[in-house]
């Protein structure tokens, strides 16, 4: 399944095609210091991760997208639904945007890349 395998590589910050090479540098998005370091390619099958110049601008839509969706739910779910004072959820989001800002950063190029490198099974 294609949406199940490209969830495997987002997850556990792999390869998109061969799901075994990491795709940053390192595993911890907290390490402010290295948090975009991307490999250049696959150690294991030799994908490329840097596809052309300005490849990764498209990423931001993503991480647009992840913003939107998680504001909105958060929002509606606890302002409209359960009455929560919309002054203390938006402050506990703008703390979730702002604490994990980095880990949107990789989920969104992570979810780019595997929309357009698809996984091969035979890369195994």
């Amino acid at each position: 399944m294609p949406l199940l395998d490209s969830l495997t590589s987002v997850r556990k910050n792999k390869c998109p095609r061969c799901h075994q090479g990491q795709f940053f540098v390192t595993n911890n998005h907290y390490n402010l210091k290295h948090f975009d370091e991307m490999n250049t390619a696959c150690s294991h099958c030799g994908e490329s991760f840097v596809r052309e110049p300005g490849f990764y601008i498209g990423a931001m839509y993503i991480s647009y997208a992840i913003s939107v969706a998680i504001t909105t739910v958060g929002f509606w779910g606890l302002v409209v639904y359960l009455g929560v004072n919309h002054y203390l959820v938006l402050g506990c989001l703008i703390f979730i945007f702002v604490a994990n800002w980095t880990l949107f950063f990789r989920l969104a190029r992570l979810i780019w890349i595997n929309m357009f490198v698809k996984y091969d099974p035979t890369q195994r």
